[in-house]
Parts: C-alpha cells; structure tokens; sequence
C-alpha cells in the first residue's frame, strides 16, 4: 500500500527502525520501503531464522539481514507453526516505541501485536479507515478505543517525542581532487547504491574503492548504510533522538 510505503519510509530515512514480521503485505511492503530508504529494518519470524515463511520472502529476508536483522526465539530448523506468530508477535511490540496499524480485519495479527503493546505502555498509532472495508474494522476500532489517528509521520515523531536533535552540514568543503573519489562521487546519490555496483560501473578495483570510499565518508562527502550501499550526502542532514 502507498500510505505504508510513504510512513515508513520517512520513518526510515530519519534513522528509526522499522520492526515488523516478514508476512505477506503491510510487513513485507514497510521492509522494502524501510530498505529503499537506506534505513535499519528488523524482521521477527514464526520459525526459525534459516526456515524463510513465505519462500518468496527468501530474497528479502537475505536483505533485512544485510541492513539489520532476523530475530526468532525457535532454534535453527523450526518450521512455521501456526500458534507460533501470534506469540512472535510479542517480542515485536516488546522491541518498538510504538506500533502502527495500517489495516486490520476485526481479528488480525495486527490488534494482537497492538494489544501486547498497549499492555507494555507502548504508543499505538492506526490510519483511519472506510467505514464499510472489512479491513478498516479493526483500525477504526483501535482509534475509538485511544489509539492515535496517524495520518502522516510527523505525528509519529511528536507522539513518541523525538525532536531533531543534530541538524549538520553534510557538503564538503571542496571536491576530491583523487580520480577514484570523483569517479565514485558522480555515480552515487541520494539513493544508496551497493559497492558491486559502483564497481560494475566504475570498473575500479574494489580495494581501490573501498580506499575511496572510506575518505570520501571522512571528509563527510558520503554515508555508509547497512549491507555495503552507500549515498552521496547533499545540503543536510537531520537526525532524531528522543527527548
């Protein structure tokens, strides 16, 4: 959905990370945005980290695990049991500051992560919905019961009291004046690119890029991500910490 994929990605590229289960829809869409966004994603699983449920989340789960992390309670070779995600479903709302409701039916796995983090004292936030979609029942439910109306992520930051606590230049001074440095500077931008890439496309040894690289990011030029991808810095920078 566009609304998951806009809210999360904001959240992420403001360095929050997002925490969800690796299930098919609303959590497999905030993962992907969380990682287009060059973001931190973490995904809570029913099994046991080597037995991928769904197996079309093979591939995604690979890169949570580059740009953050696969968490299960099961040992290694646990198979997806069916009484196993709603009890996953606390550690997810163990873990978070606040939870998001996107969708849910009147009985989803949603309201139980909700409630298990209502019990904690955790910020429930929900996206209103139709009245008449199946779907908006639990959401719309949630809100009447005193969860906050989230309708953009601003809301997220005041409700869980992150302020912007850094706001600093990010532009250097001047441009490399290393051939490598420029070569790499003119491919990168503000949409992380993984180091196999600037090699296929630079064609520079990977030594010599990671030498790049490496100045490139102390003079403030550009930022290591999670998993080898790497974006250009521009005007600024803002981060967020909690009061």
């Amino acid at each position: 959905m566009a609304i998951t994929e806009k809210i999360t990605g904001e959240l992420a590229a403001a360095e929050l990370t997002i925490i969800s289960g690796l299930a098919r829809g609303i959590d497999s869409i905030a993962h992907q945005a969380a990682l287009d966004a060059g973001g931190r994603t973490l995904a809570v699983l029913g099994s046991g980290i080597d037995e991928i449920y769904q197996s079309e989340h093979r591939q995604l789960a690979t890169e949570i695990s580059e740009q953050g992390a696969l968490i299960s309670e099961y040992p290694p070779g646990t198979a997806p049991e069916g009484h196993h995600f709603p009890a996953r479903n606390r550690i997810i709302a163990g873990l978070v500051k606040g939870v998001i409701v996107v969708e849910a039916a009147e009985r989803s796995g949603a309201l139980i992560t909700a409630g298990f983090a209502a019990e904690q004292g955790k910020e429930v936030f929900a996206i209103p919905a139709d009245i008449t979609r199946k779907t908006g029942e639990g959401t719309n439910r949630l809100i009447q019961d005193g969860a906050h109306p989230l309708l953009g992520s601003n809301e997220v930051f005041e409700v869980l009291n992150f302020r912007t606590c850094t706001k600093e230049s990010t532009r250097a001074s001047a441009m490399p004046d290393d051939a490598n440095q420029l070569a790499l500077l003119e491919i990168l931008s503000d949409e992380p690119a993984h180091i196999d890439i600037l090699y296929q496309r630079t064609g520079i040894p990977i030594q010599e890029i990671h030498a790049a690289l490496s100045m490139l990011e102390l003079h403030g030029s550009i930022k290591q991500l999670g998993g080898m991808h790497y974006l250009r810095l521009h005007e600024e920078t803002i981060k967020y910490c909690v009061d």
